[in-house]
């Protein structure tokens, strides 16, 4: 006999850390034939950080993310962009090269200003484009712009960019401080079936909803979140990592249990897209916060389902079915002794 529950959870998250510095810097060149130029000490480790790069460089320069080239990465001849990880990147390097576009295109604009006679706060670019307000003659290519520029003026359009979080030390008297520059919100609602018999626990779907800021890539955004419940699902379900007075006891990775394919449920996603006010682009993150109430969520479905309420991860078959006895044994007793004081 299998029985069926759903459980919520909700979690926030911390990004931009400020009790120590933070902080990413870019270089940007518009280079021959309109493409642009993005130097800077990106890591790509699989997250697709550099795809979100070329979007928010073409969206801020007017071209096309294929337009963009992502210069070496090595922190000996470009700028430092820190570490890949703590769901840091698109926040603080895509702010950094939003920040140094917006500088390029306004010494581009202002050039483009100077040859064309007109105010440089008329001059719009997009896709590959450039063009003056209401203007129906002065129009030109990007690629024949920045040829204009550079083979007849000489003028090579740079711009350079660096955000950080905003740094605040600890208090030395009250140990006070700030951790983090901005915080991320979610809830998941978990939906499980559970085995009376084996204790087994099939997780059917989950719904998640999360702030995310101002969205680079919606697909991104959603692959985060899937892969993070994927992640949060091994852990409530099946990673068991055992230890005896600090030596580890788990024998292996052979026995160390994942989720496959055949575990992964229905996933839906909902992006709650509040831009961030502290930063230029509004974005915020999903790489981390996304993992943070899938385990809960599942504890508490499985609570729902069978009341039984597991404390320590991960909720095996063996856990949960011995809970499932014990609360039937409870029950039996519980009824013995009803009767006998009935009898009596």
């Amino acid at each position: 006999m299998k029985k069926h529950g759903r459980g919520v959870a909700c979690g926030w998250y911390g990004i931009a850390r400020t009790a120590a510095m933070d902080r990413a810097a870019v270089w940007v060149e518009i280079d021959d034939g309109g493409t642009v130029k993005i130097a800077t000490g990106v890591t790509e480790i699989g997250e697709g950080i550099l795809t979100g790069l070329c979007q928010i460089a073409a969206h801020e320069m007017g071209v096309r993310p294929d337009d963009i080239v992502l210069a070496d990465n090595d922190t000996a001849r470009v700028p430092e962009a820190a570490h890949a990880g703590a769901t840091r990147m698109t926040y603080m390097i895509g702010n950094a090269v939003a920040i140094g576009c917006r500088e390029a295109m306004t010494k581009f604009k202002k050039a483009m200003g100077d040859y064309w006679g007109v105010d440089p706060n008329s001059i719009h670019a997009e896709n590959r484009q450039v063009w003056v307000e209401n203007s129906p003659t002065m129009k030109m290519s990007m690629a024949d712009a920045t040829h204009h520029l550079k083979k007849d003026k000489g003028i090579v359009i740079v711009g350079s960019g660096l955000f950080t979080s905003a740094h605040t030390p600890l208090d030395p008297d009250s140990g006070e401080a700030t951790p983090w520059q901005s915080y991320v919100f979610g809830a998941q609602i978990a939906e499980v079936e559970v085995d009376l018999d084996t204790g087994e626990v099939q997780v059917l779907g989950v719904w998640a909803a999360h702030d995310v800021g101002k969205v680079v890539n919606p697909q991104q955004v959603e692959g985060q979140i899937e892969g993070g419940i994927v992640m949060g699902l091994g852990h409530a379900l099946m990673e068991e990592y055992s230890q005896n007075q600090g030596q580890v006891t788990t024998p292996g990775f052979a026995k160390y249990i994942l989720p496959t394919t055949l575990d992964i449920p229905n996933i839906h996603s909902t992006l709650i897209t509040e831009p961030d006010p502290k930063t230029p682009l509004g974005v915020k993150g999903i790489g981390e916060p996304c993992i943070t109430p899938t385990a809960p969520a599942i504890i508490n479905a499985i609570y729902d389902a069978v009341g039984v309420r597991i404390t320590s991860l991960p909720a095996t078959p063996e856990k949960v079915l011995a809970g499932i006895l014990k609360l039937k044994a409870t029950k039996v007793k519980k009824v013995e002794q009803e009767e006998l004081v009935i009898t009596n």
